[in-house]
């Protein structure tokens, strides 16, 4: 009876509260306004949100310290476990886009997800966790929990931590979503995919913390990384006043240029060769441009951009007997050695899509420059990323980016061209299913058109590509933008990051303007995955699993003024450590010292 009545007596407050809001100037008998109650973990939230248009609270569930936290089913290692008490809320925000039952562009709006610490360990922070891919996280499910072991650490460390499905409900590599049953564009959930439900994300979890704590939040953080690194820009570009900080890493910025540029090399070996290169040649020549261009002792390179190494002219990786591209005999016997055609190929891969399939010699144009010129219309992989993890290894069961990379780029395209067909098995949809149709319909010109008209349709795609160089509102608003991007990521290039920020600069005066409130990190041998999952030998920063260093620096810029600068990171088998520089500035040996010492470099 007890609980009954203080539940009762907190709805109260709540619907207090929320009518004293309403009213100008009201109050509760006295002069100043109410001062809010702290609601518990229980209906009494959904009564605080039961006047929010759109908005139905589906679940209120108080997880014990020592918890698992599971809705259904039995605990695994993987599990997430509550350190603290900790109170899930899942949500719904509408309209949704309404349709047939069973069709994948149906929804009942955006869902979300959001864990509250309890009232004696919420450090007054809110800390909203990005997605991967197309998104579409089981937020609104009653039998699964969308947080995942970094989140759960994160509200463990005293965060309200919120996630989104994104305005829809299916998996990282399932594009379906994104077409009507006619196969029309699904506009609606393009928009909630793209940026409404970022906003909304934002709004409901500072309502429910204010509402859960009975007082406001002091800081609110994105944290996004992938698909969570575009979504972190988006806020930036149209909902500056947000969140305070954001922590962006490899954005999918331009997104429907990269993904169908995702599928160029797998057109260029069968334009060029007829034939897949095989997965032991394509891991050998990245260990060649990596020993070509100084990395041997590392295992990486810490400046790839400046390689230029070219297989077709390196004899020793050149089959026995073929002609190299100087004219020299190739010496290879080896069952990893390249054709002089292959070679070329793997060059084209390098230095990015072209219109029509050709390439420079990497003597003349390595393709690493951040701009695009001439016929090539995106960038390619730097050397020294390994190309068995890229779109051109997929397809041998090896790399899961690899396969989702071809996957992304067959589904993107399908939308660009409006035909299900052309996209993966994945894509499902009422006029046709994904039959992988890409790799015979179309070849270089056919490439680059899907693309073109990608961007044609950003309006219909919710400007999907987060391109916008104009973030002048996000300064004014105080917000502090901390990005990073890895050297070797096997997914996005990095050029596109350096492009969108030296378009920054260009726009907003200069790098040197925008370094007050935006800060870049390039980061040597880094892949297209998460920091602490990374090779042990590869120094990287690490996410709120681990020492969390760009998230502490964020949030040391944001809250005590304390402006990042170089900053040292060490491999998870403490063999290696190196600085990260704040662009443009570069990791550069100082001349003398191990290679694996970050004493022994300088950032200039």
């Amino acid at each position: 009876m007890k609980t009954e009545i203080t539940s009762f007596k907190s709805s109260l407050s709540a619907a207090v509260l929320i009518v004293c809001a309403a009213i100008a100037g009201c109050t509760t008998g006295g002069t100043q306004p109410p001062q809010a109650a702290a609601l518990s973990c229980d209906d009494s939230i959904k009564a605080a949100l039961a006047n929010n248009a759109d908005t139905n609270v589906l679940l209120v569930k108080q997880f014990k310290q020592g918890e698992p936290l599971l809705l259904s089913g039995t605990a695994i290692a993987t599990t997430p476990i509550a350190k603290a008490d900790l109170c899930m809320v899942k949500l719904v925000v509408g309209p949704g886009n309404p349709g047939p039952a069973n069709a994948p562009s149906t929804s009942k709006g955006i869902g979300i997800e959001i864990l509250l610490p309890s009232a004696n360990n919420w450090n007054e922070r809110i800390r909203a966790f990005g997605n991967g891919g197309w998104s579409g996280t089981p937020q609104t499910s009653l039998a699964d929990v969308a947080s995942s072991p970094a989140h759960t650490e994160a509200a463990n460390k005293g965060f309200v931590v919120a996630t989104s499905d994104n305005g829809h409900v299916g998996n990282a590599i399932n594009a379906s979503f994104a077409m009507n049953p006619d196969g029309t564009i699904n506009t609606v959930g393009w928009k909630d995919f793209s940026e409404r439900s970022l906003h909304e994300l934002a709004v409901k979890t500072k309502l429910v913390a204010k509402a859960f704590y009975g007082k406001p939040h002091k800081f609110a953080y994105w944290d996004g990384y992938s698909t969570g690194g575009r979504q972190g820009l988006k806020v930036a570009q149209v909902f500056p006043g947000d969140f305070d900080g954001i922590l962006d890493g490899a954005p999918a910025i331009n997104w429907s240029k990269y993904h169908t540029a995702n599928l160029y090399s797998k057109i260029a070996m069968k334009q060029n060769l007829n034939a897949k290169i095989k997965p032991e040649k394509l891991a050998a020549v990245t260990q060649s441009s990596i020993k070509a261009c100084g990395g041997a002792e590392l295992g990486f390179l810490i400046d790839p951009l400046s390689c230029r190494y070219n297989p077709a002219s390196d004899t020793a990786n050149i089959c026995k007997g073929s002609v190299g591209n100087s004219g020299s005999i190739g010496t290879s016997s080896s069952s990893s050695c390249l054709t002089t055609a292959e070679a070329n190929t793997i060059n084209k891969f390098w230095y990015g899509q072209t219109s029509d399939g050709t390439a420079p010699q990497p003597e003349i144009d390595n393709g690493n420059a951040n701009i695009l010129t001439g016929k090539r219309v995106w960038f390619g992989y730097p050397r020294g990323t390994n190309l068995l993890s890229t779109p051109a290894g997929a397809g041998e069961n090896i790399d899961f980016f690899a396969d989702a990379g071809l996957m992304l780029g067959a589904d993107q395209t399908a939308l660009e061209l409006q035909n299900p067909a052309l996209g993966s098995a994945m894509f499902k949809n009422a006029t046709a299913n994904g039959q992988s149709h890409w790799i015979d319909e179309l070849d270089y010109a056919g490439l680059a058109n899907a693309q073109s008209q990608g961007v044609l349709l950003q309006p219909k795609f919710s400007h999907i590509n987060t391109d916008n160089p104009n973030l002048s509102a996000f300064e004014k608003a105080g917000g502090k933008l901390l990005m990073y991007h890895g050297l070797a990521d096997n997914m996005i290039p990095v050029q596109g990051s350096i492009n969108y920020y030296e378009r920054v600069a260009a726009k907003m005066g200069g790098i040197e303007a925008i370094r007050k409130f935006y800060r870049f990190y390039l980061i040597p041998g880094f892949k297209h995955i998460e920091p602490v999952s990374g090779d042990p030998s590869v120094p990287l920063p690490q996410t709120v699993l681990g020492s969390d260093e760009l998230f502490v620096a964020l949030q040391n810029w944001v809250e005590k003024k304390i402006v990042p600068e170089r900053m040292d990171v060490t491999s998870s088998n403490l063999m290696v450590s190196l600085p990260l520089c704040v662009y443009p500035q570069k990791i550069t040996y100082r001349g003398s010292g191990s290679a694996k010492v970050a004493t022994s470099y300088t950032c200039k």
